[in-house]
Formats: structure tokens, C-alpha cells, sequence
């Protein structure tokens, strides 16, 4: 009997730091992105772009778009801040595509930072999609604590509800290519 209680008390010791540092994920492209409760945006414009209205917190299927690209950022992420010109190009790509614009929507999560620090990065980088904090790390925790900058592309419509179609880290210089990806892989006509 000692034996076994021994054995057992050794297998969780050896198991014990896998429970205690065990990392989620990011999202598997094909398996539906975690439900998320996201700060709306403070600003009216965000607001009226992702297609919602009031203050509090909303789920992604909220969102009025066929796609939802969600960039994981950070104000202090030097990548992040290289990117921003490119995603503000890719931006205006969509918006400039009267076949594009209203289907796809971007939607931008400050990683740890908080409202005044999206705001800066909002203003200092002149970003026009919706922008929204997570300065406490509850959004950037349940989808895999990745590093930035990371980008999720989300189908909303279909037979599969919240569909990770794209999940990746890093920067995208060839915005043409992103957006072109993008098309293809939620089948926007």
C-alpha cells in the first residue's frame, strides 16, 4: 500500500509543474475561436464600423462582417508599430474595395494595454479601424498568450459559427498578398 501511495505522490510531483505552467494555445485554424467578451470600442467610429452601439462588452458573432481580422498588438511591440503603416494600407484596401467593404472588418486588441495606451497608438499611428484594450491580459490569456503582432482571421457566417480560418505570427509586408489570402480563405465573393 506504501508503495503505491509513494508512486502516486511521485507521478503527481512529476506532473504538478505541467498543470501549474500549462499554456493555452493559439487558435487552431478549423476549430471555432474561444467565445470572448470584448471591451467595445470607446470611440463612436469603432463603434459604427464593427456594426454595434452602446458600451459595455460584446461577442465576436456581434460584429457585423462576414470576417473578422483581429490583430493582437501592443503599444510597446516595436514590430507592432512598424506594421501599423501596412495594416492601415490593408485597411484602405478593404474599405477602397466597394466588394470588399462592410464583409471584412479589422479589429485591433492591445495586449496589457489600457484605453490611454490604445488611444496613443490609435492617434500616434493614425489607425482607423476599432481599436480595443486588454490591460488585463483576459482576452490575450484565453487565446494563447501570443506574442505580437498575431493575427486571427474569423469567418462569422457559414455553417461553422466563429471559424479560425488563418492564425499566424508576424508582420505583413505584402498587403496586397494578406488581403488576397484573406479573400480566398473566407470565400468572400
Amino acid at each position: 500500500m506504501r508503495k503505491q501511495i509513494a508512486l502516486i505522490m511521485l507521478l503527481v510531483f512529476l506532473a504538478l509543474p505541467a498543470l501549474l505552467f500549462a499554456q493555452t494555445q493559439p487558435p487552431r485554424v478549423g476549430a471555432a475561436l474561444p467565445d470572448l467578451k470584448i471591451q467595445k470600442p470607446a470611440d463612436s467610429a469603432g463603434l459604427k464600423y464593427l456594426g454595434l452601439s452602446g458600451s459595455g462588452t460584446f461577442a465576436v458573432d456581434q460584429v457585423r462582417a462576414q470576417a473578422l481580422i483581429i490583430q493582437i498588438f501592443s503599444l510597446y511591440c516595436p514590430y507592432c508599430q512598424k506594421d501599423a503603416p501596412n495594416m492601415n494600407r490593408f485597411f484602405g484596401l478593404i474599405e477602397g474595395n466597394p466588394r470588399l467593404r462592410g464583409k471584412i472588418k479589422i479589429l485591433g486588441i492591445g495586449a496589457g494595454n489600457t484605453q490611454f495606451e490604445v488611444n496613443t497608438f490609435k492617434k500616434k499611428y493614425k489607425v482607423e479601424f476599432a481599436l480595443v484594450p486588454d490591460g488585463d491580459f483576459k482576452i490575450h490569456k484565453i487565446i494563447g498568450e501570443v506574442r505580437t503582432p498575431y493575427f486571427i482571421i474569423v469567418k462569422l457566417d457559414g455553417p461553422k459559427k466563429r471559424e479560425v480560418v488563418y492564425s499566424r505570427l508576424g508582420v505583413h509586408e505584402d498587403v496586397e498578398a494578406f488581403l488576397a489570402e484573406t479573400v480566398r480563405l473566407t470565400g468572400i465573393q
